[in-house]
């Protein structure tokens, strides 16, 4: 008997059960965004209860009525053709709910500023159009966003309702909101920070007594953390005070970052094999936001070291001096050389991105380059102009930017420099996209030096040409004058360009065809072309990217290279 009653069990369990394994549905009479809303609407039905049923036929009524009512219409006629393991669901949207009445006002403060106004007539609700749930529901989020990133703290809506009348396909639509009064900003109070209250306020972007804005909280709190003084920053207006006054103290709270920070890398290329770094920083050393940084810096062809003060000026983002000393070790191709370099540089960033810095560089350098040996010493006072932007895309990849430099110094005989020189360089990078697969990346680099007597001018200061960024399919630094003794000397003139387009193959996995041209010469250029493809994949550290090159004017059988490189394209 027992048997008999589990079995009874088992067999009601089946027969009643809603799941039937493999079941799959078919939606047809729709189409557009009609049918995209309904199997949103459907997909929030697990596949296992899927069943042939009645009741689930009722289920799958619920759920397409209440997505087509979303969209204005509802009047839709549903039928089921159940024929093996699939459902076909045929449906006829009807006729649409007509919006016949609308009454849409913003009250209060908020009735006269364009930005509500311009939200209300790009809501897509209209008079005599189609009810749209949707829009609806957007523009009554939208402005309370709006009204809070604007300072209408105190907004709310007075009336907000749909009426609809299926029998006539007609709706009404009322929603008034009233903002009150927009609150503005008050004082600035400072709390947690180890930096002087003037140097931090001078990177407010709000003054007190004008109208709120979010945007300006959240410039604010950009611009401390860019000056790495801060580990958090916490910016807010003081709502405690909203019934007594229109003018909102801002409270912001920072935490000091750490006194000393350590960072090391590791990372390879072709043109120099592995190399190693090491950074020490000091983000702040007193309350006038003074920082110190060192680079060390280890490969095969290049060891370097590096360490700068830098100075905050009154406006501390954007002004600052910078005294640096370097010192490099390179022993590459025909050039041993250790070169310090002592600057004194004044920075200031101006509108639309623009850097410009004012420096006197004072170099020393101790040579064996070719039939030369010496060492070469050069004051030079100069200037630099660049900008760099960017816009991201998905997996942190640059989709839009540019970048430019150009750079002018000086030196005369008469002021401790081995000869007089004038030295000019510039370049630029752009990259544009083409939908979400297409990229193209632009680069053109010049360079002069205009010597009195050009071999006196030190190994650093002259051009070379070739490698990972600059002439692909050509060793580093390979291409340039020789002297008597077939040894590499550097040049007098630097011209190069690189064209690039790539293409996206699946995911992160992009494929790259380019073109690169130019050289390093004295007088006539002997123009280099190098050419190939190559493989990129977005990592986290920046594009990895592999080429494949051919440098089409070099010696028979060093015509192929592999260029390896990571890091930021711009």
């Amino acid at each position: 008997m027992r048997i008999f009653v589990l079995l009874f069990i088992f067999l009601s369990f089946i027969i009643n059960s809603p799941a039937y394994a493999g079941i799959k549905l078919k939606i047809a009479g729709l189409d557009g965004e009609l049918k995209k809303n309904v199997n949103l609407y459907l997909k929030t039905i697990p596949e296992t209860e899927y069943a042939l049923n009645s009741s689930f036929k009722e289920r799958l009524s619920s759920k397409i009525n209440l997505a087509l009512n979303a969209l204005g219409y509802y009047h839709p006629e549903i039928q089921f053709e159940g024929k093996g393991d699939k459902l076909t669901i045929r449906i006829k949207p009807g006729p649409a709910m007509i919006v016949s009445f609308l009454d849409v006002k913003i009250l209060g403060e908020a009735e006269k500023d364009k930005d509500f106004i311009l939200l209300v007539q790009q809501s897509g609700l209209k008079k005599g159009g189609r009810l749209r749930h949707d829009d609806y529901d957007n523009l009554k989020a939208k402005i309370n966003t709006l009204a809070l990133e604007k300072g209408y703290f105190k907004g709310a809506f007075e009336q907000s309702r749909i009426e609809v009348s299926p029998p006539t396909n007609q709706a009404r639509i009322v929603l008034h909101y009233q903002s009150g009064n927009r609150y503005k900003f008050g004082s600035t109070v400072i709390s947690g920070s180890q930096i002087e209250t003037e140097r931090v306020l001078s990177m407010e972007t709000y003054t007190a007594g004008e109208p709120y804005r979010m945007r300006q909280i959240s410039g604010f709190s950009q611009n401390l953390m860019s000056t790495n003084w801060f580990s958090s920053v916490i910016i807010q207006p003081d709502f405690s005070q909203l019934d007594e006054t229109t003018e909102l103290p801002v409270n912001v709270t920072v935490t000091p970052a750490s006194k000393n920070q350590l960072e090391t890398g590791i990372g390879y290329s072709t043109d120099v094999g592995i190399r190693g770094s090491l950074s020490w920083t000091k983000p702040w050393l007193n309350a006038k936001g003074h920082s110190f940084t060192s680079d060390f810096s280890l490969s095969t062809p290049e060891q370097s070291i590096t360490a700068g003060y830098k100075i905050p000026l009154r406006d501390a983002l954007n002004e600052y001096y910078l005294i640096q000393y370097g010192l490099k070790k390179e022993d590459n191709l025909d050039t041993q050389s250790i070169a310090s370099n002592l600057s004194l540089e004044r920075h200031w960033l101006q509108d639309k991105g623009w850097n410009k810095t004012l420096f006197i560089h004072y170099l020393i350098e101790n040579y064996e380059q070719g039939v030369l040996d010496d060492v070469g010493q050069f004051v030079l006072p100069g200037g630099t102009l660049s900008r760099t932007r960017a816009r991201l895309g998905a997996n942190q990849l640059i989709t839009w930017g540019d970048e430019q430099s150009l750079t002018l110094e000086y030196g005369n005989q008469t002021l401790l420099s081995e000869t007089d020189l004038l030295r000019l360089q510039a370049g630029t990078s752009w990259i544009r996209s083409y939908g979400k697969n297409h990229r193209g990346i632009l680069r053109l680099s010049a360079g002069a030096n205009l010597a009195k007597d050009f071999t006196r001018v030190a190994p650093s200061l002259r051009f070379f040409a070739g490698g990972d960024n600059s002439i692909r399919g050509y060793n580093y630094e390979s291409i340039s004058p020789t002297d008597s003794s077939g040894a590499l000397t550097g040049a007098k003139y630097l011209a190069t360009s690189s064209i690039e387009y790539q293409n996206r193959l699946f995911g992160k996995w992009w494929g790259a065809l380019f073109y690169d041209y130019g050289d390093a010469f004295n007088d006539q250029p002997d123009w280099k072309r190098g050419t190939g493809f190559g493989i990129r994949w977005i990592s986290p550290l920046g594009p990895l990217r592999i080429d494949f090159a051919w440098g089409l004017e070099s010696d028979p059988g060093d015509q192929f290279k592999i260029h390896f490189t990571l890091g930021p394209e711009l």
